[in-house]
């Protein structure tokens, strides 16, 4: 990481560690104390105080690097987000998809309880991944002979939760390069399958089993594509901590889940359909750099982050004074060695915290579980494996 790129994102890191571990605290605290009476009181709180970190990170897209989010979308569409339970369902262009996502999710009014599948290594993250395990967020393998029960326990265990939810799924599995396209395409070819141009090939098991188990439920999928025009750079999670802006367009079309096949096989056909559908409305917003028949929307930069922040770094320094006062720290060399080792393991970790955002095993769904034997899969660097 460059020392200048450090120099901004220590106080960023240093606010967002703190504040975050407080969170953490009090997620803990209601998890042993509220949680076994009453899993619905817990669900609430949670949501609530959940929301007070993950608004830091809207923040950051909004007010820090001023990135613009144009919406897409239908009118019935955004009517009915943030109202009802959804399976969310985008392709993978970017770094920061999944923010991207929290600020449609923080529009909706659901930023608290927006979900998604990870990669079982990222619950032990200090902070974001401890704050997502509390918030019932479904951590996976990678193995299906292991996930297949842990998918179907944590679905189902959604199905009581007392406030509408996003489930978000990028089942491709990795994001999209040109490098992985081209597998897609070759495997595509040999296999008789749609050549895709924009998007890859999707794993559909994760998506097929999330169907099987949430229909009776979650009443909506939300097919959302995300697409960033010619005129500006793809926006990345080390760009954001810089402060520098880009633009994305999303298009979200809603789709019952009542109307999707009942079969298996079905639901698999369905989806790539989707994928299909997707690759051809990413060549019309390549030709024409927006999506068609669609009013364009800003969905604008809400206050509500930037007043969390802004209260979180009061606290942080009215505290910072405070107990700087009481324990003399910067005035011994022992004191400022210690200070220093603080601010060390700060920046280590939001090193992490990039790291993990740009790494292709740490976004919603990932993880997806891997089709079943007779079918053939893309392997995360976009080589082609029977399973």
């Amino acid at each position: 990481m460059a020392i200048s790129a450090a120099v901004v994102i220590l106080p960023l890191g240093v606010l967002f560690f703190i504040s975050g571990l407080v969170v953490n605290l009090i997620q803990a605290v209601c998890f042993a104390l509220i949680r076994p009476f009453s899993k619905n009181t817990y669900r609430r709180i949670n949501r609530a105080v959940a929301e007070l970190l993950w608004l830091e990170l809207v923040w950051l897209v909004d007010w820090w690097a001023g990135v613009k989010v144009f919406d897409h979308s239908s009118a019935q569409s955004v009517n009915f987000a943030g109202k009802e339970h959804a399976l969310v369902v985008s392709n993978h262009r970017s770094d920061i998809d999944w923010l991207v996502g929290w600020v449609l999710a923080q529009r909706s009014g659901c930023l608290g309880s927006a979900l998604a599948v990870m990669k079982k290594s990222s619950k032990v993250l200090p902070v974001i991944g401890w704050s997502m395990w509390f918030s019932e967020y479904l951590f996976l393998e990678r193995s299906w002979a292991k996930d297949e029960n842990t998918l179907k326990t944590g679905l189902l265990r959604l199905k009581d939760f007392p406030q509408p939810f996003w489930l978000a799924l990028f089942v491709e599995g990795t994001r999209f390069t040109k490098a992985k396209l081209l597998a897609a395409q070759e495997y595509a070819a040999s296999t008789g399958l749609p050549v895709p141009r924009n998007v890859l090939i999707p794993r559909t098991k994760g998506f097929v089993a999330a169907v099987s188990h949430m229909r009776s439920f979650v009443p909506a999928i939300y097919d959302v594509t995300a697409a960033i025009p010619k005129s500006s750079p793809p926006p990345t999670m080390l760009r954001l901590f810089k402060g520098q802006s880009s633009v994305v367009h999303v298009h979200l079309k809603r789709h019952m889940m009542k109307d999707l096949p009942e079969t298996d096989e079905a639901v698999t056909q369905w989806c790539r359909d989707m994928f299909v559908a997707k690759d051809a409305l990413l060549d019309k917003h390549l030709a024409a750099d927006t999506f068609d028949n669609q009013e364009q929307q800003d969905i604008g930069r809400p206050l509500k982050s930037l007043v969390v922040v802004s209260s979180w770094a009061c606290l942080l320094v009215m505290g910072t004074l405070k107990f700087l006062q009481w324990s003399s720290l910067l005035s011994s060399w022992k004191g400022i060695a210690f200070s220093a080792f603080g601010l060390a393991i700060v920046t280590v970790v939001m090193h992490i915290l990039i790291r993990f955002s740009q790494s292709e095993h740490s976004t919603p769904a990932k993880v997806a579980p891997m089709k079943p034997k007779s079918s053939g899969e893309l392997s995360d660097s976009g080589q082609h494996k029977q399973q």
